[in-house]
């Protein structure tokens, strides 16, 4: 470096010769300062360069009300509160590969390979905003999966259960399983005989699977979160590429943020629901249905059924029609009546008529083995096959063993249907009771005449084997099934008071499958089925209590079906009775009928929740034991043992009750303890 010596007053000496010198002490801080200070200034720059792409990476990976992130996304209804929460659990999205196109956003590459993957935002009206999400694999036979956490809101929907709640209340953990229609009687931990891939929150948030996708349901309590998975691996789903083409697990559903949970609701059902094309016939909703399953099982014959008839008669109640359950037959997937059992059909059947009754059979999918129609089946080529199409499958049912019929197979329909015909020609029978039907009842590998992607698609075919007798036909299952015009019932109830199949279970069940858009709903035998093993106390009757508890909660249901008649008990049971058909006539069925018109149009729920015209009282989204019936009726039944009173929740309005009081009020209000004898139900109506 160069030294500068000092001058004389004149000034600097210059002639001067440059000389090196070391660094001393304490000018080496100051060059590491220097460095460092240059070191940082460009972290600083690089840092603000980084800043300024996350700000525009975190800009392209916004739309409307929702964030895109690595590992899920976000969405924010119109006041900026987080409604719904979804994670990614197979697959890490690689930011870099994501682009925004107008209203999509869409990735490429995962941090393990590449895929298919978009969120469309589609917002179909001013109160509504949808998003369009669907992941796609690129590698064969890796499932897809997100988890939807739902901590902070109530969830519905989804499928009828065995242990019914509302909301939904999930019990610790289930890996992702299929989810298709299954007798929940037989198994219990199952999803039941209809369903739909909908669910519903409190906080204005649907999501709804689409059709094509091969969907596993699973849970964890603890995480309060549901998994929706896609997968064809280990799965009764099947894909059906085309020629040298190779399916991928695909997931894709929508989600949609409403303004309120009613109003969100009623877009999902116009949007995604078919309706019905008419109202099935107007005796049903009016007068009870008298079954003879839970008083006589299968040994029922002609001097029973004879005499069933009369008694209704003798005790002064009408019936919309006498349902002859099972065991009419010599053997199952026969057509004819036991000759043993009902010497003279024909006769039977024309007393019946004379006596003012109409008659309907229970049927069923099945054609066992010992049955002469098993070998003509086969012959056929009717039914359900083993994977290579060249044998048929045998099944295994409640009644024994043998094959279920392809309703897949256009000759299959025919032969059931020309048996059902010839039932109501030879014998005037009015309709019939479509038994069964749930996919447990296919065997795992199968094949059909069709091939079915979705294993539920057969519950859909059996289900419309009930259109041409819609006018009185009973289903117990459903699935994309809102079009066929009958009477949709839940599984068989135990004779028990809990939420297991028992009474307590009723309302969350049909609210349920309201929600799914079955709204023409035959609640199960009163009292139950009574079998000896499932029955409160061991008893061969069903509890007394227990019995007129479910004789009035039905009595607002609509449509009322008694099997154990209220004779076997005692005269006040009798007079219970009529009292609660009388009311269901007068009360109950007008506003039905009327609401079941709308059904056509709307595919609005006749029975609702208290929170359809409660949106914004937290309270009223936990409320299981009330239901409204339209806007106007609201119920409140007593549903524990010992009980001649119950809390109520009475929503803001102006209400009268059934004992004449009169509440107008602003604000819900609870009524504490409000007391209901043993021969009451407590109602509401809207003033």
């Amino acid at each position: 470096m160069y030294q500068v010596v000092p001058g004389g007053a004149g000034g600097t000496i210059t002639n001067v010769t440059p000389i090196k010198q070391k660094l001393t002490r304490e000018t080496r801080p100051l060059v590491g300062a220097g460095v460092l200070g240059v070191v940082l200034v460009i972290a600083a720059v690089t840092s603000w360069c980084y800043y300024i792409a996350s700000l525009r990476k975190a800009e392209l990976l916004k739309t409307e009300l929702l964030d895109l992130n690595k590992d899920g996304y976000i969405i924010r209804n119109q006041a900026g509160s987080i409604v719904f929460k979804m994670a990614f659990k197979s697959g890490t999205l690689d930011l870099d590969s994501c682009t925004k196109e107008g209203e999509i956003l869409r990735c490429g590459r995962t941090i393990d390979g590449k895929l298919i993957f978009f969120i469309q935002t589609v917002r179909p009206k001013d109160t509504v905003q949808c998003y369009r999400v669907r992941w796609e694999e690129l590698v064969p036979d890796r499932p897809v999966e997100h988890a939807m956490t739902y901590n902070d809101s109530h969830w519905y929907g989804g499928a009828e259960t065995a242990k019914q709640h509302w909301p939904i209340s999930i019990e610790g953990q289930q890996a992702p399983k299929p989810f298709v229609t299954s007798d929940i009687y037989s198994n219990r931990n199952d999803f039941g005989g209809i369903l739909e891939r909908y669910w519903l929150s409190s906080n204005a948030t649907a999501i709804k699977i689409n059709d094509s996708v091969p969907f596993h349901l699973g849970w964890n309590e603890t995480e309060k979160t549901m998994y929706f998975q896609a997968r064809y691996h280990d799965s009764p789903y099947k894909p059906i590429p085309g020629p040298g083409e190779t399916q991928f697990a695909e997931l894709s559903y929508r989600v949609c943020v409403g303004s309120d949970v009613t109003s969100i609701h009623k877009y999902m059902v116009r949007r995604y629901f078919t309706k019905p094309n008419k109202v099935p016939s107007k005796a049903m909703f009016r007068h009870p249905i008298w079954s003879t399953w839970a008083l006589h099982k299968k040994d029922i014959d002609q001097e029973k059924l004879l005499m069933y008839a009369a008694n209704i008669n003798k005790h002064g109640f009408n019936c919309s029609h006498l349902e002859l359950d099972d065991r009419y037959t010599n053997r199952y997937g026969e057509y004819e009546f036991d000759t043993t059992k009902f010497p003279n059909a024909s006769a039977m059947f024309q007393k019946l008529k004379a006596d003012g009754f109409l008659v309907s059979l229970w049927t069923h999918p099945f054609v066992n083995y010992e049955s002469e129609n098993f070998h003509t089946c086969v012959e056929k080529g009717l039914f359900v096959r083993e994977p290579t199409g060249l044998l048929p499958a045998l099944v295994r049912w409640w009644n024994g063993i043998g094959g279920i019929l392809d309703f897949t197979n256009p000759d299959a329909r025919d032969w059931f249907a020309s048996h059902l015909r010839s039932l109501r020609s030879k014998y005037g029978v009015s309709s019939f009771k479509l038994d069964a039907g749930e996919t447990n009842y296919l065997p795992w590998k199968f094949s059909t005449k069709i091939p079915l992607r979705d294993p539920s698609t057969f519950t859909r075919r059996y289900t419309e084997m009930a259109i041409p007798y819609n006018e009185r036909a009973e289903l117990r299952i459903g699935y994309q099934s809102q079009n066929i015009s009958c009477f949709f019932r839940p599984i068989d109830r135990d004779s028990v008071w809990g939420y297991e199949l028992g009474l307590k279970s009723l309302i969350p069940t049909v609210l349920t499958i309201s929600i799914l858009g079955y709204q023409f709903i035959l609640p199960d035998m009163i009292g139950g089925n009574a079998y000896l093993n499932r029955t409160e106390g061991g008893q061969r009757l069903p509890d007394r209590e227990l019995y007129i508890r479910w004789l009035e909660l039905a009595a607002f249901m609509p449509s009322m079906q008694f099997s154990i008649p209220p004779w076997e008990y005692d005269k006040e049971v009798v007079e219970i009775a009529r009292k609660y058909t009388a009311l269901h006539e007068s009360l109950v069925a007008p506003r039905v009928l009327e609401l079941a018109g709308e059904v056509l149009d709307t595919g609005d729920p006749i029975i609702r929740p208290l929170w359809w015209i409660a949106t914004g009282d937290e309270n009223a989204y936990k409320i299981d034991s009330q239901f409204l019936i339209g806007d106007d009726l609201m119920v409140a039944p007593v549903l524990e043992p010992g009980k001649q009173e119950r809390d109520i929740y009475l929503p803001a309005g102006r209400w009268r009750s059934y004992k004449g009081e009169r509440f107008d009020i602003k604000e819900p209000l609870h009524l504490t303890d409000y007391p209901v004898d043993l021969d009451e139900i407590a109602y509401f109506v809207w003033v």
